[in-house]
């Protein structure tokens, strides 16, 4: 699958250090990526609607990592998928009269005209459900045969599902290390959040789908021995994730909402293939809200970050109003973030247009630091606040160093992604 383009980002002097973030599994500030290489996977999108904020706050968090290993000198290796197959993708498309192909394909290219737009650097893996199937397939007929699956006979509430294949969840002794659940909290966020716990035939509840066989209407595609069908939601990732950087790899990355079911049994699933270990460590952005209620296409109440680009709201401002929230925190989308945001731009755009200026070096380790600290880019706006302050408030002093405000606005774009 064809990603977006790369934004250009500029050199900086020096190099930054390593970044730490907190693991959602142990609540520890941990060093993200030790080596000279660092590897992440991102849970990307199922394309039935436009991306809204909560899409490109979690996006722009895991591009600060990105950013932030990069500048330290490491190697970045980044994957992530499209899940352009899916109940929620099927029903729209159905809901609206139009082929499921021709919806995933037009939502797929306007998230990578957001993505753009918001300059967030693209994925180098990345991989659509559909074109994973062949190698999902197979992942799923490695388990039946490691006797980490099984078989439902028993049809659905459908009436159809004979032969559907899920993950026998009692193999694994570390499931449940990712979330930290309780058995009744994972039962409730599984019925909630797409599972079948109550499915007959089923060895555990909680055990998740492999291989879904053809349903009519619904598009299949040959799984050999499996029968014709479809994948799973979380098989998928875990084959993209292990065909697109090996395990282990460094950082799993998503909303807060994918900690459990996705995370979890991707995960688990990734390491009963590779009998070891999925990622080392597992990261989650908050939820963004809309009038007190999570933002979410469920409930339509969705600010899209294309309706404000065609308002002709400035993607950079779009940006720096999500960067003033820490990207692990919930928080409400409002007008006044987007107002401070506009202004906010504004005064940096005027503090770098001269010559000279206070002298960046501070400001550019502030902003190093803030970042390599659990991806702290409030902290980072606020050193670049106070360097554009006190270049606007001291103008071309004597004291001016000559070049200062390239250097600010260098490592705003190199680290902040803020183009100014």
């Amino acid at each position: 699958m064809l990603t977006w383009p790369p934004p250009q980002i500029p050199r900086l002097p020096g190099r930054g250090g390593p970044v730490r973030v907190r693991d959602t599994s142990t609540g520890e500030l941990v060093v993200a990526a030790p080596g000279d290489t660092a590897t992440l996977y991102v849970c990307g999108i199922t394309p039935y609607d436009a991306t809204h904020l909560g899409h490109a706050a979690t996006y722009i968090a895991f591009d600060l990592l990105v950013r932030s290993w990069l500048d330290a000198g490491q190697r970045v290796r980044y994957a992530s998928n499209v899940t352009d197959v899916d109940d929620p993708l099927l029903e729209r498309a159905l809901a609206t009269g139009v082929d499921w192909r021709e919806l995933a394909i037009e939502q797929t290219a306007l998230f990578a005209e957001d993505m753009t737009a918001l300059g967030v650097v693209p994925p180098d893996v990345y991989t659509g459900a559909v074109e994973s199937i062949p190698a999902v397939a197979q992942a799923v007929r490695d388990l039946l045969a490691a006797g980490a699956a099984y078989r439902v006979e028993e049809p659905d509430a459908t009436g159809h599902g004979r032969g559907d294949v899920y993950a026998d969840l009692s193999v694994d002794p570390d499931l449940g290390r990712v979330a930290g659940l309780d058995r009744k909290e994972m039962l409730e966020l599984f019925a909630e959040r797409g599972g079948d716990p109550a499915r007959a035939g089923k060895r555990d509840p909680l055990d998740p789908l492999l291989w879904r066989r053809e349903r009519p209407g619904e598009p299949a595609w040959d799984g050999g021995e499996l029968g014709s069908g479809r994948p799973g939601w979380h098989i998928e990732c875990a084959v993209i994730a292990r065909d697109g950087l090996g395990l282990p790899f460094d950082v799993q990355g998503g909303g807060v909402d994918l900690r459990f079911p996705h995370h979890e049994m991707s995960t688990s699933h990734a390491r009963l293939l590779d009998a070891g270990q999925g990622a080392r460590i597992h990261v989650h952005a908050g939820m963004v809200g809309l009038d007190g209620e999570k933002m979410s296409k469920s409930r339509g109440n969705l600010e899209l970050v294309s309706r404000l680009r065609t308002q002709g709201e400035d993607p950079m401002a779009v940006r720096l109003a999500i960067l003033a929230h820490h990207y692990s925190c919930d928080w409400d989308w409002t007008e006044g973030d987007l107002k401070l945001a506009r202004a906010q731009l504004d005064r940096w755009q005027r503090a770098v247009s001269g010559n000279g200026g206070p002298d960046a070096t501070a400001t550019l380790a502030a902003v190093r630091s803030a970042l390599a600290t659990d991806l702290d880019a409030p902290a980072a706006l606020t050193a670049v606040d106070a360097w554009a302050d006190d270049a606007l408030r001291t103008g071309g002093t004597a004291e001016a160093v000559i070049g200062a405000p390239g250097v600010i606005s260098r490592t705003v774009n190199a680290l902040l992604g803020i183009r100014l």
